[in-house]
Order: C-alpha cells, then sequence, then structure tokens
C-alpha cells in the first residue's frame, strides 16, 4: 500500500466515524429522555388497561351473581343482549340528547361571556375567578346544591323567588319531577360554562390585534369584527371544546344519580350500566354495556385528538 492512501484512508475512516457516532447516540439520548415518563407509562396501564382487559373478558362471560352455576363463556350474547335491550336503546338517547343539549348551551353561555370576559373593565380578575369558580365544585356537590338549594319545592330558591314575586298564590313546582330532564341539563351547563369559556377566552387572547384594529380603521363594525374575524379565528378552539366537554358529559353519571336515581326518563348509559352492574348483579352483561360506553366515547376522543393536533399545526405555522 502506498504511504499516499494512508492519510486517505484514516481521514475516511474518520469520516465515517463522524457520520456513524451521532446514529449510535441517538438511541441513548431518545430512552434518556424518555426513561422519567416511564414508570408514569406503567402506572396508566395498569390503572386503566388491566381493567379494561378484565371487563372486555367479563364482557364474553354469562355471569350473574343470582346464578352462580350458569356461569361461563357467552360469546357475543351480552353484546347481543345489550344491543337489543329497548332500556339501553333508551338511554342512549337520553345520553345524546342530555350531551347535545349541555355542550351547545354551554358553549353559546360560554362564548357570551368570553366575548365579555374580554374587554378591560374594573374588577374583571375577581369576576373571572367568580365565574371559574362553578367549574371547581365537585360534581356530587353540585349535584346536591342544585337538588335542595334550587329544586326543593319547600325551601328552594326557584320557588322561593316564585312565592316573592307571585305572592301566597304562586305554583309551587316540583322541579325534578316535572321537568326531569330539563333540571339535570340545567345543572350540568351551570357547571360545564365555565370550561367552555375558559378554553374560548384563551382563543380570544390569542387573537391578532392588528386584524382587529385594522378592520376598525376600514370602518367594519362590532357585529361585522365578530362574524368575519373573531368567529372564524374561534372555530378551532369551538370545536376543541365542544368534543372535550361530550367527551365528560357522556360519561356523567353524578347529576343523573344524585338528581333523579335514573328515573323519570333520565337514565343515561353510565346510570344504565351502573343498574345493570348494582341492581340485576349481571356482571356479564354490565360489562357489555361498558364496553359499548368506552367505544362510543372512544369515537368521540379520536375527534378531539384530531382537533387538538389540527391547532398546534395551526399554531405552530
Amino acid at each position: 500500500m502506498s504511504t499516499a492512501s494512508l492519510p486517505d484512508s484514516l481521514e475516511a475512516r474518520a469520516l465515517r466515524r463522524g457520520r456513524t457516532a451521532p446514529a449510535a447516540r441517538r438511541p441513548r439520548g431518545a430512552w434518556a429522555r424518555r426513561a422519567p415518563l416511564l414508570p408514569a407509562l406503567v402506572f396508566m396501564i395498569v390503572v386503566t388497561q388491566l381493567p379494561f382487559l378484565g371487563t372486555l373478558a367479563i364482557s364474553f362471560m354469562r355471569w350473574n351473581a343470582l346464578d352462580p352455576a350458569g356461569r361461563g363463556f357467552g360469546g357475543l350474547a351480552n353484546y347481543g343482549h345489550a344491543l337489543g335491550d329497548p332500556a339501553l336503546r333508551t338511554s342512549i338517547l337520553t345520553t345524546v340528547e342530555l350531551t347535545a343539549t349541555v355542550v351547545a348551551v354551554s358553549l353559546l353561555l360560554g362564548l357570551g361571556t368570553a366575548l365579555l370576559l374580554d374587554r378591560r373593565f374594573l374588577g374583571r380578575g375577581l369576576v373571572r375567578t367568580m365565574l371559574i369558580t362553578p367549574f371547581l365544585v365537585v360534581p356530587v356537590a353540585s349535584a346536591l346544591l342544585w337538588k335542595h338549594a334550587l329544586y326543593n319545592a319547600s325551601y328552594g330558591l326557584f320557588d322561593g323567588l316564585l312565592t316573592a314575586v307571585g305572592g301566597a298564590g304562586a305554583p309551587q313546582p316540583d322541579w325534578l319531577s316535572a321537568v326531569p330532564l330539563l333540571a339535570v341539563e340545567a345543572s350540568l351547563v351551570w357547571q360545564w360554562t365555565p370550561f367552555m369559556m375558559l378554553i374560548l377566552l384563551a382563543g380570544l387572547q390569542s387573537r391578532p390585534a392588528e386584524a382587529v384594529e385594522a378592520a376598525r380603521v376600514d370602518g367594519a363594525n362590532s357585529w361585522q369584527i365578530f362574524r368575519h374575524l373573531t368567529l372564524p379565528h374561534l372555530r378551532p378552539y369551538l370545536e376543541l371544546a365542544a368534543l372535550l366537554g361530550s367527551i365528560y358529559v357522556v360519561q356523567n353519571f353524578d347529576a343523573v344519580f344524585t338528581l333523579t336515581s335514573g328515573g323519570l326518563g333520565t337514565a343515561n348509559l353510565p346510570y344504565t350500566v351502573y343498574r345493570t352492574f348494582y341492581d340485576g348483579h349481571d356482571y356479564g352483561l354490565a360489562s357489555a354495556e361498558g364496553v359499548i360506553v368506552v367505544a362510543l366515547t372512544t369515537v368521540i376522543a379520536t375527534l378531539a385528538l384530531r382537533t387538538v393536533l389540527s391547532l398546534f399545526r395551526a399554531e405552530t405555522r
């Protein structure tokens, strides 16, 4: 070998070594960054996925506590019974109506409140804190507040206001019996409006002020600015708030259980699963109904994740 080729070969090796070294070190760096997250990942798998796998396995079994001798593998019988059950179909319709009404009304109220709080006025910080408070109340406590302090026919605030305005002869309706589903929806709207307001207020504060000022200089009024600038800018935030709200309202159990105990046409999917499990003691059928609820929630969650990703892509452009 000539001596002239020696430096070239050494240089080539050095270049190859320099190119391959970062590639060899990259996995170590990636694992070093991900290693602190592994305990949380393992914890989430143990807490969420293992119970779900157990529920999925039980859903294929005949398992009724009142008939221990009949326990065994049942295949898809539980799913067929669940989907053919009129009570479950009714609870699905109730869940859809409850979720759609609560999310729509909360979005409208949250949008109006966010538009008001986006303006500067004295005491805005205090007002924001007071408006956020309903979302921080424990759901069971919120339902108990509405049941006893507002809806009660003897000493509730609503009937007390009717008496104060109309006198002794004013009607004293039992709200939970007269309009049970509306009563549940009103309590959930009160609780979820601050959540919608927070998301939409964040969207309003990310709106480019230069575009609004330019529109005002060009002679646009407040309605035109809202219709052509604010509303298109808030569209991804409205979608995100609606999808996240739908995920949580679909799974709501506290308000239905506390206010009406699922009676008078207010039983939604989670309460139906609860009744099948605790009243009917049919663990296989209750597990099948639970899997159906998870499947429906997963569809909504997938749409929510896509909306979040599209929102992040738009923000990073």
